[in-house]
């Protein structure tokens, strides 16, 4: 109804279905339906479907329709728009709206854990999904601020012999589109913007960036990136070389230089011997990495506006094991979104007996001031980093930086606040920076 809440929606199966009628039993979804029952059902609508609506209930054109308590709307896709339009209208507050754009996987993963209500959150946000099934000039006046990531749109990078990113990245034409309507809305506010992500999209420049990690110090305990090196060649004569001048020892990690975005950004392998590099099927250019020893243990850390979380994961195997896992049979390559080369319990609580282990604990705080420090470089209010603990010298080793990642490790409960809470406070800070 016009001017109250929306609290829930009934359907009628005639927008739902194709070829829904008694002659055909066999119905299908339309295809916008199936994303559409998911953000209703994530967002806590209580959502009916009925056969028995009378068509001539409906009356054409939006002025009779308001005038009988109805917002008429002529594609399923409008519907969250329209939802999202009623309950701005009847909150007793002015909520911020939050329109948001992600692969279908991803806005499911959030969805689930109710981060995107359609109806105002505790403090004061309604979660509007952008859909490039209609024109954005339609959606984007009801929308405050911009949420996305950005890398799931990415079609292509292009490094070249260069290692900036700057206008080498290709985005769909929906998110150029996208882009095109926020560089001439300097009044949106975006979280992040899309060049404070590009440093996180280059594993070079993130590296870079963590060399002056060092300077953080905390009783004698250093936080810092690993050792790296740069390739263009994995049969440059003077590979040895270099691996020693940039105090890489074997084995060692190699990752391409592009972070995320493209099918084989995370490809990588763990190579054993020089004569692994030769033809090694990793994407060029590409980092080699130190391999650090950490009794197979990641520590994740979630940046949330002010807030900083992290979760304890099992990771890949120290070098001994690694070693007799591959038994000379040259380089492991995996894709470290799927299928990482980890120990089983038994392994692991022997790496734990044998380690070497100066610090068994790792220090909060100095991972806390590097978070800060981070957030103050890369100017990102939600992204997330792995440390690992090295067993000998007790060295803490940021071995990846990402931008908006799931923080499904943190309970939801806790989590889900701190991000709309971090979305708040970037849209108020916006709002205060603007002239």
């Amino acid at each position: 109804m016009v001017g109250q809440a929306v609290k829930g929606v009934v359907l009628d199966d005639s927008v739902l279905f194709l070829n829904s009628n008694g002659d055909n039993p066999n119905h299908s979804l339309r295809p916008a339906t199936d994303a559409l029952l998911r953000h209703l059902r994530y967002s806590m609508f209580r959502t009916g479907i009925s056969s028995r609506l009378d068509s001539s209930d409906y009356v054409q054109g939006d002025g009779a329709c308001e005038n009988l308590g109805r917002i008429c709307i002529s594609k399923l896709e409008e519907l969250p728009l329209s939802i999202c339009r009623l309950n701005r209208k009847a909150a007793d507050c002015s909520p911020i709206v939050v329109g948001y754009t992600m692969k279908p996987s991803r806005e499911l993963d959030f969805a689930k854990r109710g981060a995107f209500p359609l109806y105002p959150t505790d403090n004061g946000l309604i979660f509007l999904p952008l859909t490039f099934d209609l024109p954005l000039s339609s959606q984007l006046p009801e929308v405050d601020m911009i949420l996305h990531k950005a890398t799931d749109e990415i079609l292509y990078v292009e490094l070249s012999n260069s290692s900036d990113l700057s206008n080498k990245i290709t985005y769909s034409s929906r998110m150029q589109e996208l882009q095109r309507h926020i560089e001439v809305h300097p009044d949106l506010c975006v979280l992040d913007p899309l060049n404070n992500i590009r440093p996180v999209l280059d594993r070079l420049e993130t590296q870079q960036i963590l060399l002056r990690l060092e300077a953080l110090k905390s009783e004698g305990c250093i936080i810092r990136g690993p050792y790296f090196l740069k390739v263009d060649n994995f049969n440059e004569a003077i590979l040895v070389q270099k691996l020693s001048e940039a105090k890489l020892t074997l084995p060692c990690i190699v990752k391409p230089q592009v972070a995320c975005g493209v099918s084989d950004a995370h490809k990588m392998a763990i190579i054993f011997d020089v004569e692994d590099l030769k033809n090694l099927d990793v994407p060029l250019p590409a980092i080699i990495q130190e391999y650090v020893d950490h009794s197979s243990t990641l520590y994740k850390f979630y940046v949330l506006g002010e807030k900083i979380f992290h979760a304890v994961k099992k990771s890949t195997p120290n070098i001994s094991t690694l070693t007799n896992l591959n038994q000379g049979v040259g380089p492991l390559i995996f894709d470290s979104l799927k299928s990482l080369p980890i120990v089983n319990e038994s392994q692991q609580h022997l790496e734990g007996k044998s380690s070497d282990k100066k610090n068994k604990n790792i220090n909060i705080e100095l991972v806390q001031n590097s978070a800060n420090w981070l957030q103050s470089v890369l100017d990102l209010s939600i992204f997330g980093f792995d440390v690992v603990v090295e067993d000998k010298s007790g060295d803490h080793v940021i071995v990846d930086v990402n931008y908006l990642p799931s923080f499904k490790e943190v309970p939801d409960d806790i989590a889900i606040p701190a991000f709309w809470e971090a979305i708040k406070n970037k849209y108020e800070n916006f709002k205060k920076a603007s002239p």
